[in-house]
């Protein structure tokens, strides 16, 4: 592995630890909108995505959703399911298309329980989610709905390590729990101060 078809989480393992993981471990296309775990649900496989981008939701009783945190390449779709036998209120989606290793979810359950090196990597990824929710509920309550935009752009750029961002107005509204037409004051906004840039 190396490059954009790196998993992060697999290229931080001992050889050993990453091979094992590997053999497990089938490639897989992950389209747009793809489901990786449903709430209240233990999911089947686990994914160590390679590219694209899946956001954690709460799904709301008015049949929309709220995310609370995204995964890229630098970490595993699932990992919070390992923690414990508490049912997760999430649900985990594709909302850029990429590719992954998946494995089944009792295999990574089996040597995560094994191996202590797989088991602290995990929590430190587990930990790292947490931080974020943290720091999505701070700058949710205090930003902007423009600095909120920017946030999360600028995250999702970092876990995709590429410009080429395709999200629709309608998405990105419902992300960062802001209207659409708030999106397209915020786009054009940015767009004069570029354009003043280089005057």
């Amino acid at each position: 592995m190396n490059g954009q078809t790196t998993n992060l989480f697999l290229s931080s393992l001992s050889p050993a630890n990453c091979e094992f993981l590997l053999s497990l471990s089938t490639a897989v296309e992950l389209p747009l909108h793809t489901v990786l775990y449903e709430e209240e649900c233990t999911p089947r496989y686990a994914y160590f995505l390679t590219s694209g981008l899946a956001s954690v939701v709460i799904p709301m009783s008015n049949g929309e959703a709220v995310e609370v945190g995204f995964i890229g390449r630098e970490g595993v779709v699932g990992s919070l399911h390992l923690l414990g036998p508490t049912s997760l209120s999430t649900r985990c989606v594709m909302q850029l298309s990429g590719a992954a290793l998946r494995i089944q979810y009792r295999e990574l359950q089996k040597a995560y329980a094994s191996s202590d090196e797989i088991r602290d990597r995990t929590l430190e990824f587990v930990q790292e989610q947490a931080a974020m929710v943290g720091q999505i509920a701070g700058c949710n309550r205090l930003h902007s709905a423009e600095q909120r935009l920017i946030r999360w752009l600028l995250t999702a750029q970092d876990r995709t390590q590429t410009n080429d961002l395709k999200f629709t107005h309608e998405y990105l509204a419902e992300m960062i729990a802001t209207h659409r037409t708030t999106i397209t004051r915020s786009e054009e906004h940015t767009s004069e101060l570029q354009s003043r840039q280089y005057l």
